[in-house]
């Protein structure tokens, strides 16, 4: 069946958006109207297909990507629905990297909203083409041509309008398509019974003009429309949709259409658009990532006839049959109850079983091809981000960054049984989870977990306590501060133990600097070779990596900085690995010290949207959580305030922001990045780190 599939009618798509914007409601209609269910699920019953968790099903918020396959008109569109709170940023991130294609949805009030800029510039990263989807036209408060304005000013990127809306709020009853010119008015919310008009006379004018600017805009990248258009020549349908389908691809241009989901209106729209204007795999360039064995860039061309290659994008925990990884193939076939080689780590691994899915619905599938995204069963030691492929054409793709957590909490388990359990399951829960970290603090022996925010925390939490039924008292949220340094400055360290024996000798001078943001740590040797051996210089690293682990100050890993082996010497016989680990460890401290160490703070961006009446009460309140406002907008009634805030002083601000809005009032947050903490904030964290008296 792979092999007889036509890999140009195949459309791999991600939906994403900002929490609320219509993500999963939108999918459940594509769904529905594909015939793959023959139920409309509601997020806000709990009964959505695609949000299977209890969790997902009790907050009404989807949590984790979930992918489902389903068909239009004979193509075949494999389908990933992914969160849109910030704390579940990550699932994005691993979606988009194996995706041809995305969904961008905005809210027709909202707009652009925080979280949007930010699975936007995932896109970018990636090269994603997208096509805008303005949802929930149906609104108090909908305005298009606004939320159009924000996509181009917000988003740097040229959205073209294919579509108009046919009046808005109460009144929004069809869909003016400009390529064809005709009217789609939608007689009942089943969306299902609509008619097709010719435009009335006072649509004309508008119509034209947008059709106008379609054309405009498509000229500027093609030049036969443009010698077409300046002509007079009569451009077709299928000339305006060929030329649009591949300046979407080269993402030259973003179609923008509208709708409203919930009401069932335009959904079908949004589907012939998926198929028109997004790319297949045979649309996208090749798969490009290193030789394994020569070290040099390599590429995969799409096909079945090729070697495999794949890549592993995500992890989870299934109760009925244990580890699932799921996968995107990029070429050849993948069979299931064969070896693959796992170039990552040097391995190879059985594929048991592969598994087609439909949410958390499985079925049995022979093979995979090229272009096709499905998940095995039996690769114990595959994890997000490894390359699966042919042992004898082995490549190593780019894998993915995930950002650092930003919030700890303290757990204990109550009993000895839950103590020999909670190790297990927060591996297991580490592995589906990047950006879900695990650590022992030395000092009180007590679990620390790191995640993105409180509700990525809470859910993780959640899922300990029910899925793995481990009983542990949970600490309170706390900040994930940051070291780094504000000089440069070297420092020297001898490590010499004799014991009558052989002894332990290794020294060595390092230089720390600071580095911009976002560098992370960087290791280099200026030493020479024959100062220091080879087998010696990785010790010290090693070293000075494990002692960056807790800084001088409060004990929080040290990040941004260059550390530097300049100088040194050995032993012939003394000279052990593990002295010169010592050393390296010993002159990091003294480097740290010396430096004029600082204490950084996660800044997040953050937005509120408010009536105008509490503008005043909640710009004072921003302000004396050390926030600071960068802008505002207006929209109707309601002011939008942009700015940035400690993200220290943000635990409890939705109760505090529901209190001084009485309720009306909401707020989204994204990670901005890390900045130095005030020196009289820095003393209070390092004192009560250390359980001192401010």
């Amino acid at each position: 069946m792979t092999e007889n599939l036509d890999l140009s009618r195949i459309r791999n798509i991600g939906i994403m958006a900002h929490i609320d914007a219509g993500k999963t409601t939108t999918t459940e209609r594509m769904l529905y109207y594909t015939g793959k269910v023959h139920r409309i699920g509601e997020v806000d019953k709990g009964t959505a297909t695609m949000d299977w968790m209890s969790q997902e099903q009790e907050r009404g918020i989807t949590i984790t990507s979930a992918a489902t396959t389903c068909l239009w008109n004979d193509f075949v569109i494999n389908v990933i629905d992914t969160p849109g709170h910030v704390d579940f940023t990550a699932e994005v991130e691993r979606s988009l990297r194996v995706l041809d294609g995305a969904i961008g949805i905005f809210c027709a009030v909202a707009g652009v909203q925080p979280q949007s800029e930010t699975v936007w510039r995932q896109a970018d990263r990636y090269n994603v083409p997208r096509i805008a989807y303005i949802n929930k036209m149906d609104r108090v408060g909908a305005n298009y041509f606004r939320a159009v304005r924000m996509i181009e000013n917000n988003l740097a990127c040229d959205p073209v309008i294919l579509q108009l809306p046919i009046g808005a709020e109460d009144y929004f009853s069809g869909i003016i398509d400009l390529i064809n010119l005709k009217a789609y008015i939608y007689n009942d919310d089943n969306g299902e019974n609509y008619t097709v008009r010719s435009l009335e006379t006072e649509e004309i004018d508008q119509a034209q003009e947008y059709r106008n600017i379609l054309l405009e805009k498509i000229s500027e990248h093609d030049d036969e429309i443009l010698e077409k258009y300046l002509e007079g020549q009569t451009i077709t349908e299928a000339e305006i949709i060929a030329a649009l389908r591949n300046l979407t691809v080269n993402n030259a241009l973003v179609p923008v259409l509208c709708g409203s989901s919930f009401k069932n209106k335009g959904v079908q729209m949004l589907l012939d658009a998926i198929v028109d204007y997004l790319p297949s795999p045979m649309d996208i360039p090749p798969v490009k990532g290193i030789n394994a064995i020569t070290g040099e860039e390599t590429e995969r061309l799409t096909g079945w006839q090729e070697p495999m290659c794949a890549l592993a994008f995500k992890v989870v925990t299934d109760p009925y049959v244990g580890k699932l990884t799921y996968f995107r193939v990029y070429s050849g076939l993948v069979k299931s109850g064969t070896v693959v080689f796992n170039s990552n780590k040097n391995s190879r691994e059985r594929i048991s079983k592969i598994l087609k899915m439909h949410a958390n619905h499985q079925e049995i599938a022979e093979q995979v091809g090229a272009g096709e995204i499905a998940a095995a069963i039996g690769l114990r030691n595959t994890f997000t981000g490894d390359t699966l492929c042919s042992e004898d054409a082995s490549i190593v793709l780019e894998s993915m960054n995930f950002p650092q957590p930003v919030v700890d909490i303290a757990i204990e388990p109550k009993t000895k049984a839950d103590q020999d359990k909670i190790g297990e399951s927060l591996r297991r829960l580490a592995e589906e989870d990047p950006t879900f970290r695990t650590r022992i603090n030395e000092e009180t022996g007590q679990t620390i977990i790191s995640g993105m925010g409180e509700l990525h925390l809470e859910i993780i939490i959640d899922r300990l306590l029910r899925e793995f039924k481990v009983n542990a008292n949970v600490g309170k949220p706390q900040v994930a501060y940051k070291e780094s340094v504000s000089k440069q400055t070297r420092a020297e360290a001898r490590f010499d133990k004799q014991t009558g024996g052989r002894g332990q000798f290794a020294h060595v001078v390092l230089e720390i600097c600071p580095l911009p943001e976002g560098k992370g740590n960087i290791f280099i040797n200026k030493s020479g070779g024959d100062v220091i051996p080879g087998e010696f210089t990785a010790a010290v690293e090693i070293g000075v990596r494990e002692a960056l682990q807790a800084g001088v100050l409060a004990g929080y890993p040290v990040d941004d900085v260059e550390v530097s082996l300049v100088g040194g010497s050995f032993h012939e016989v003394d000279s052990t690995e593990l002295a010169f680990k010592v050393a390296g460890s010993m002159a990091v401290k003294e480097l740290l010290t010396n430096a004029e160490p600082i204490l950084l703070e996660p800044i997040m961006d953050i937005e509120i949207i408010t009536p105008e009446e509490y503008l005043g009460d909640i710009i004072s309140d921003l302000n004396a959580r050390r926030g600071r406002v960068l802008g505002f907008e207006e929209n109707r009634e309601t002011r939008i305030v942009k700015g940035n805030v400690p993200l220290a002083e943000t635990f409890g601000y939705a109760t505090s922001l529901r209190s001084a809005s009485q309720g009306r009032a909401s707020f989204s947050m994204d990670l901005s990045n890390y900045a130095e903490v005030p020196e009289s904030k820095s003393k209070q964290i390092i004192a009560k780190r250390y359980g001192l008296l401010v």
